[in-house]
């Protein structure tokens, strides 16, 4: 490790997709602190998760490998493998005090703390979700019986959980208290916020600062309702509806009355301005708790020495074609991430990369900067020299990946996969003789499925054989070879 290397805050929220930032041209969402990373730092505006199901995301991100590879390729898993090792436990190796704080799901977490590996920790503030469903290791559910409350209680509410007992505002607690700590070395922390993940029920106090009349559309066209008939049998959350009757299962939004004397429903609201509006609420709280915790990094003199990291794990549906929630789709909105890194002094600021990158990226940058040599097995590539200002931040793949492989449970098993280069878009559903082709120059809300175009097979071949070579090159070999025999 080098001699000087920085602290790493290392900020992840959980379905939260790209187009929700202020400073990146989202006039509806309220992001001052977010836009400040932004303005002081690098903002890749096509950013693309490895899988659009946390945890084969997650496990990507944090080995810098493709789910598949890493063999860990849905929710809800036993366990997660010892080998490759995470970001954190390298760091860890080579002097860093790393903390988590919040969600990591790497490995099933129903009713249960996930088993934890070697992933370099030393600091533990755990919490999978808002749920008061273990019987000891949730920390956050612990803190609001400090305060004299109890979390599943809190739930219950059609007002949400008060801002002062939810989850978003515990990670900003914990991790300005890992923060203040005395240490000597550099320091790692992994904030992960839970929301703006479903049910989509922020604070009253946050609902109420965002007017279901004042939000966008979702995309939608009445061809989408016809599409997503078409792809029913592909693993989904949520069934195609129409942006006034979304299929939000148990809904607990309030429904606000958009003129007067109109009937409210009694069991929530379905519409996706109504939704819109409360994922926002979510991503305004998030956006307060990063504020703190930028302002104790400043009063504490730490600023200037510390890298932040802001992304998401997948984006949201949010009503976009007809859906909600997530699965096996490959839209932007769900397969496309914020990923800033903010470094004053050290990296641009003020620079809006086009770039495609993907999460995989995140790990060997970090080895990079550290000055550790990046394995040869991560298929991630440094982002550093965009970041330093090196080379030009216009150029740093040809493609990215995202993959599908049997990733929720349930009935169907879909396997999946995504190319995406430059200008196309292609999605194939295995074993269903589905698919989806998209120019994305020409058509960049993808409406426009050219997968059975008579007039695109020769480009729908040519990529499907980019695709199946993209999807080889990554396969894991098995053991490292000591010999020629």
């Amino acid at each position: 490790m080098k001699e000087s290397v920085p602290n790493i805050l290392w900020i992840c929220t959980d379905q939260q997709r790209y187009d929700t930032i202020g400073a990146l041209g989202n006039s509806c969402v309220s992001t001052p602190n977010i836009d400040r990373l932004v303005e002081e730092g690098v903002a890749f505006t096509r950013a693309y998760c490895q899988s659009p199901i946390c945890t084969p995301s997650r496990a990507s991100f944090m080995t810098g490998m493709y789910a598949s590879t890493v063999h860990v390729n849905g929710n809800g898993n036993s366990h997660f493998p010892n080998h490759p090792p995470l970001i954190t436990k390298m760091l860890a190796d080579v002097g860093y005090d790393c903390g988590l704080i919040g969600k990591l799901h790497l490995a099933g977490a129903s009713g249960r703390v996930e088993p934890r590996v070697e992933d370099g920790y030393r600091f533990w503030q755990y919490s999978h979700a808002p749920r008061d469903d273990w019987e000891t290791g949730h920390d956050y559910a612990d803190w609001v019986r400090l305060k004299g409350k109890v979390l599943g209680e809190l739930t219950e509410s059609l007002d949400g959980v008060p801002a002062e007992y939810h989850q978003t505002t515990w990670c900003g607690e914990k991790t300005i208290d890992f923060i203040r700590e005395n240490r000597e070395g550099p320091w790692m922390a992994s904030v992960n916020i839970y929301d703006p993940h479903e049910p989509f029920n922020p604070p009253k106090s946050y609902r109420e600062q965002f007017d279901p009349n004042e939000m966008t559309e979702p995309l939608f066209r009445e061809s989408d309702r016809v599409q997503q008939r078409e792809l029913e049998m592909i693993d989904f959350q949520s069934s195609g509806r129409t942006p006034e009757e979304l299929d939000i299962k148990n809904p607990i939004i309030p429904r606000t009355p958009r003129s007067a004397g109109e009937d409210v429903a009694s069991e929530g609201a379905r519409d996706a301005r109504t939704l819109k509006a409360a994922y926002y609420a979510m991503i305004k709280q998030i956006d307060d708790q990063v504020g703190r915790i930028l302002d104790a990094l400043e009063e504490t003199g730490q600023r200037e020495q510390t890298l932040v990291i802001f992304t998401s794990d997948h984006g949201e549906m949010l009503g976009d074609h007809g859906l909600i929630r997530k699965g096996c789709r490959f839209y932007e909105g769900l397969v496309r991430v914020p990923l800033i890194f903010s470094f004053p002094g050290q990296f641009r600021s003020g620079e809006r990369s086009e770039a495609l990158v993907e999460l995989t990226d995140i790990a060997p940058t970090l080895l990079e900067l550290v000055g550790e040599p990046v394995p040869v097995r991560m298929q991630g590539k440094s982002l550093l020299r965009i970041l330093t200002g090196e080379i030009p931040p216009k150029h740093h793949r040809d493609y990215v990946r995202c993959e599908y492989y049997d990733a929720v449970d349930m009935p169907d098993g879909t396997y999946a996969t995504m190319y995406r280069d430059e200008q196309y878009k292609l999605v194939v559903y295995h074993g269903h003789n589905l698919g989806e082709l998209y120019n994305l120059w020409a058509d960049p809300d993808e409406f426009e499925n050219l997968w059975d175009s008579s007039e695109h097979l020769e480009l729908k071949l040519d990529l499907l054989h980019r695709s199946f070579d993209a999807t080889m090159l990554v396969m894991d070999k098995g053991p490292e070879r000591i010999g020629p025999m």
